[in-house]
């Protein structure tokens, strides 16, 4: 509730920011143990490291559900749906708690799809500048990536060598972002 318009968005800029720098560390930790990625590299390091004070001790009281780690999906919604409540808070909005859910599960769902383009756009970097060379972002991105561009791959066959399973999905997480989460966020301003 600040009423200086610079304060406000100064500070909204700064939540959005801290909380979906950490958001997106533990999110890519869950992915990547979803994905069974190799943890032994510096980049998945950096990842236990940053989101182990976080998660350990959660860990502690809830274990985990069929492979999915409970605990880091429990710190996801939490982070998300303080994250959107103190935004909101900051520009003097309110919003049910229905509304502020469906705001958080759309905010969510872009960050994820976020994340994957950035994970994409690395991956595709990495195979043109340094193919064959060791990275320690190469097994990371290769676990993250992988399971979402093979499907396409067996559908979509390269042209002249050129892979265009990247560009196919960038475009469909283009598409889900307009059909998906505008429509969600649309909901969660009309639960008000």
């Amino acid at each position: 509730m600040i009423d200086n318009p610079y304060l406000s968005e100064s500070g909204v800029f700064l939540i959005k920011t801290v909380f979906d720098l950490f958001i997106g560390a533990v999110l890519l930790r869950f992915l990547l143990q979803w994905a069974r990625a190799d943890f032994r590299n510096q980049a998945s390091q950096f990842l236990v490291k940053v989101t182990n004070p976080v998660i350990i001790p959660l860990r502690r009281i809830v274990p985990g559900l069929g492979g999915i780690d409970v605990a880091s999906v429990i710190v996801l919604m939490v982070l998300q749906v303080t994250k959107v409540w103190l935004i909101h808070l900051i520009a003097s909005q309110t919003h049910s708690i229905g509304g502020l859910l469906v705001l958080s599960l759309a905010d969510f769902v872009e960050l994820v799809l976020t994340i994957y383009t950035i994970t994409i756009i690395l991956q595709v970097i990495l195979s043109w500048v340094g193919p064959g060379t060791a990275n320690p972002l190469h097994g990371p991105l290769y676990a993250l990536n992988e399971p979402l561009l093979s499907p396409l791959r067996r559908v979509i066959p390269s042209i002249s060598g050129f892979d265009l399973t990247p560009v196919v999905l960038l475009l469909a997480f283009h598409l889900i972002k307009i059909l998906v989460v505008a429509p969600l966020i649309d909901i969660g301003r009309g639960l008000g």
